[in-house]
C-alpha cells in the first residue's frame, strides 16, 4: 500500500536536480566561452607576425614588406623597400632570425603589440593593426593612453 508521503517531496528534489543542472551548464559554458575568447581574441594578429617572420626566414623581402601595407603598386612614402632592408634585410640587427623570440607585450582595442628579440640588446616593438592585419613598428611601448582631446 503507497501512501501519500512516499511520494512526497519527489517532485520538489527533481525540479531542484534540473536547475541545479542548468544553472551549472551556463556556468561552464559561460566561463568557457569567456576562457576561449580570452584566449583566441589575438589569433589572427598573431598569426600575422609569424607569417612575417617566415617571410623573413624565407628570404621573401617583397612579401614581407607588403605586410606593413606597402607593395609596388602601392608603395609606402615613409617606409620604402630601402628602409625595409636597413632594418630587416640579410644585413640587419634583425637577419639573425634563429635566436627570435617574439612575445605578446599587450592587447590593445585596435590591435596587439609584440616584442621581438633578436639576441642580447636587439629587439623590436610590432603592431598589428585589427582592421586590416598590417604590421607595424609599435609608436608606444603600451596601449596607446587617452589623448587629450584638443
Amino acid at each position: 500500500m503507497s501512501g501519500y508521503f512516499e511520494t512526497y517531496g519527489v517532485a520538489e528534489a527533481r525540479r531542484l536536480r534540473i536547475i541545479k543542472i542548468i544553472v551549472i551548464s551556463v556556468v561552464a559554458v559561460f566561463s568557457l566561452s569567456a576562457f576561449l575568447y580570452w584566449k583566441f581574441k589575438d589569433y589572427k594578429e598573431e598569426k600575422q607576425i609569424v607569417l612575417f617572420f617566415d617571410r623573413l626566414k624565407a628570404g621573401d623581402y617583397k612579401g614581407a614588406h607588403a605586410l606593413w601595407g606597402c607593395t609596388d603598386e602601392k608603395p609606402c612614402r615613409d617606409y620604402n623597400f630601402d628602409r625595409f632592408m636597413e632594418d630587416w634585410g640579410p644585413k640587419s640587427d634583425a637577419a639573425n632570425l634563429s635566436s627570435l623570440r617574439v612575445s605578446k607585450v599587450r592587447s590593445c582595442n585596435a590591435g596587439i603589440i609584440e616584442k621581438a628579440e633578436f639576441g642580447p640588446g636587439r629587439s623590436a616593438l610590432l603592431w598589428v593593426q585589427r582592421q586590416d592585419l598590417t604590421v607595424g613598428f609599435a609608436p608606444w611601448p603600451v596601449c596607446n593612453p587617452k589623448l587629450p582631446k584638443e
